[in-house]
């Protein structure tokens, strides 16, 4: 049987930053890069909105939910339609809230394990783990495994809970420590994080969670929304096999040089679909503009460029655009093509509508 691991103590006493140095420039350059999108979106948080969605969606996916992008997005514009992936739904919306309050909290306090606690009750509202300690470091001894599998044949045991305040004091400091780079700082801290596994259930999406979230903190990004997890679910198997060499063979280089290529992948696949949900907002305001001369030619593009599937009634609710406008706004969208029609209006249930050029951008 393994032993529960003792994580080693932070700041790292080796590292070896040559080895790093042209990953490190790259990393940093090509999230600079990625800064300078964000920074020319008025509205990132709208517009960029379905970009946060599909991360949700894909960290929870490597957590084993089955929902995608568009089952989300058909759910939120019918809830009322029953479906049998409700509860992997539910996870992806809460990944969405937990990101949303944890940035609101970093407005005037920096992350804390206070924060760490807050996202994770949110994290398991109502969804699978919300009987096991939501909200709470755990006091038990948790282990990595198949499914099934008793803690004799697990694959890595987590430390004890004997020193588990110990390690997340340690890990507390370490984020607000001065590290010689930050990119490889933050390789460190997903992995000690992970390493501590601090909870009964939802550690791996928080410690996604956090990647955002600590570029936005230390001003690396001027936005919050750096989305990693399709290059970590992409190449799953090393990931997981990184991470557990660091506790089995303390290969932390090995680890740090596969991050920064993640950051440095993703910062590229990042920008690109920035740069291209963009371009296709400024050239549908070109268009709009020309063919309706409308006041709310702003309003409609922010709400389907927000949500690229919803409902008429969602539309009008989300927009505030006056009923009969709105309507005669989306008429015009659909015989341009820019709007399709998923499901017809029958009865009390209204019309749903997709914006298939974001969609085709975001997945």
């Amino acid at each position: 049987m393994k032993k529960s691991y003792v994580p080693e103590s932070l700041p790292l006493g080796s590292i070896d930053w040559v080895r790093f140095i042209t990953l490190i420039g790259q990393a940093n350059a090509e999230l600079a890069r990625y800064d300078g999108v964000l920074q020319g979106i008025i509205n990132p948080a709208v517009l960029l909105s379905p970009l946060t969605t599909n991360e949700a969606v894909i960290s929870s996916k490597i957590e084993g939910t089955q929902a995608s992008f568009e089952e989300v997005l058909k759910y939120e514009a019918s809830p009322e339609v029953k479906t049998e992936k409700y509860n992997d739904i539910q996870e992806i919306i809460n990944y969405r809230e937990a990101m949303r309050s944890a940035v609101q909290w970093l407005k005037d306090k920096p992350i804390t394990l206070n924060l760490i606690r807050q996202i994770h009750g949110i994290l398991l509202d109502s969804v699978r783990g919300k009987d096991k300690a939501r909200g709470s470091f755990r006091t038990g001894q948790n282990y990595i495994g198949k499914p099934g599998t008793p803690v004799e044949q697990a694959t890595y045991v987590p430390p004890s809970p004997l020193i588990l305040a110990g390690c997340l004091d340690s890990f507390e400091k370490y984020i607000n420590y001065d590290e010689k780079d930050r990119l490889v700082q933050l390789a460190i801290i997903h992995a000690q994080f992970e390493i501590i596994h601090p909870f009964m259930d939802g550690n791996g999406r928080l410690g996604r969670i956090l990647i955002p979230l600590f570029l936005y903190e230390k001003k690396v990004l001027d936005s919050p929304m750096f989305y990693i997890s399709e290059y970590l679910e992409a190449n799953r198997d090393e990931y997981y096999a990184r991470l557990l060499a660091v506790s089995e063979e303390s290969k932390w280089d090995d680890w740090i040089e596969f991050f920064l290529k993640a950051i440095v992948t993703q910062a590229k696949a990042n920008s690109f679909k920035a740069k291209s949900v963009l371009d296709l907002y400024d050239r549908k305001k070109v268009k709009l503009s020309e063919l309706t001369h409308s006041q709310y030619v702003i309003k409609v593009l922010d709400t389907i460029f927000a949500r690229p599937l919803f409902s008429t009634s969602d539309f009008i609710k989300i927009s505030k655009i006056p009923k009969e406008s709105a309507i005669r706004l989306l008429r015009l969208l659909k015989k341009e093509n820019i709007l399709t029609t998923l499901r017809a209006g029958k009865g009390r249930s209204p019309e749903i509508l997709v914006f298939n050029k974001l969609f085709d951008i975001v997945q």
